[in-house]
């Protein structure tokens, strides 16, 4: 059930204890809200837990440092940027089938809880900042710092087409009020391990062009992450690789997990939706970031998406 803001807000009112859950190999955005939104209820006397079926890397460790669950007992689970149950990874299905409330803004949302708070916004944790405003709390620079991540993230530093007015307006306030921008922005902008830089040196190997080289695809496997040191934490990135090439208006970056099936990112350029590419193969996400899974062979589900692509492409003057 779809419900508003004044509904959001009354839900965080009335209920005690809080379970609140990321989605798998968490990114800023995920991340973001669901600290943030853990200090929400913290400053509110509420009691809550954070959890994700995947580490948390180190870049992330200042929103991490320090946090402790509190014990639970019979809690409501809230999801945050979480826009299918599939992207919750390896968590218990007691979980993942029993959401209470869903905040997400990917429009592509698969309504998989008994709430849902869903806003067309470039990050979730511009949701979160707005909640943050009406409910009796401080958001203080540890909370800031949390909704910066996210927002900037999700913009690819303010650089993506999803960015808005209100994007920059909110870090803005955020900047005003003081946070550590110039260290977030090293953090998840400007520094990479050792053992990811081999994994992105690795996979640049696999770059190939199709139809007119207007789109390019990345592959990365298991053996790459064996060869680096590196692991699918690490992988996020690499999906932004392809997009960069010039010419290119769709970029597929390929992914092998552990137990064989696949992942695939796509990012696009200009009036090319990625959600749609995505759409074709049960997944979904944004007009210029999306994802899917398969559990077919390379090969088969790279000539799938290459055939998503080209529907897509076919569609715009180029």
């Amino acid at each position: 059930m779809i419900i508003d803001k004044k509904e959001c807000l009354e839900f965080f009112l009335n209920n005690e204890e809080f379970l609140v859950i990321s989605h798998e190999h968490p990114d800023g955005d995920t991340l973001g809200c669901a600290f943030a939104l853990c200090e929400i209820l913290k400053q509110m006397g509420k009691r809550r837990a954070f959890v994700c079926a995947d580490e948390i890397t180190g870049d992330f460790s200042f929103m991490t440092e320090g946090f402790v669950n509190d014990e639970l007992s019979s809690p409501v689970r809230v999801s945050v940027d979480v826009a299918d149950k599939n992207l919750f990874g390896k968590l218990p299905e007691d979980i993942i089938g029993n959401i209470d409330l869903a905040i997400d803004h990917h429009m592509s949302h698969t309504m998989f809880a008994d709430k849902v708070y869903l806003e067309n916004r470039a990050a979730a944790c511009e949701i979160i900042y707005d909640l943050a405003k009406s409910l009796p709390v401080e958001i203080n620079r540890y909370m800031r710092n949390c909704l910066y991540t996210g927002i900037s993230t999700d913009t690819g530093c303010f650089r993506y087409n999803n960015t808005s007015a209100l994007s920059f307006s909110i870090a803005a306030k955020l900047m005003e009020a003081g946070i550590d921008s110039a260290r977030i922005n090293k953090l998840m902008f400007e520094t990479k391990t050792k053992s990811f830089l081999k994994l992105e040196m690795l996979s640049r190997e696999t770059l190939e062009y199709h139809f007119n080289e207007k789109c390019a695809v990345i592959t990365v496997n298991q053996e790459m992450y064996k060869q680096s040191g590196s692991t699918e934490h690490e992988c996020y990135p690499i999906t932004a690789l392809p997009r960069q090439i010039e010419g290119v208006l769709v970029g597929v970056v390929i992914k092998e997990k552990e137990d064989g099936s696949f992942g695939i990112s796509v990012r696009t350029d200009g009036d090319i939706d990625a959600s749609e590419i995505c759409a074709r193969l049960g997944g979904g996400g944004h007009k210029g970031a999306a994802g899917c899974r398969a559990d077919c062979g390379y090969e088969e589900i790279k000539e799938r998406i290459l055939a998503s692509v080209k529907k897509s492409l076919d569609g715009i003057d180029l």
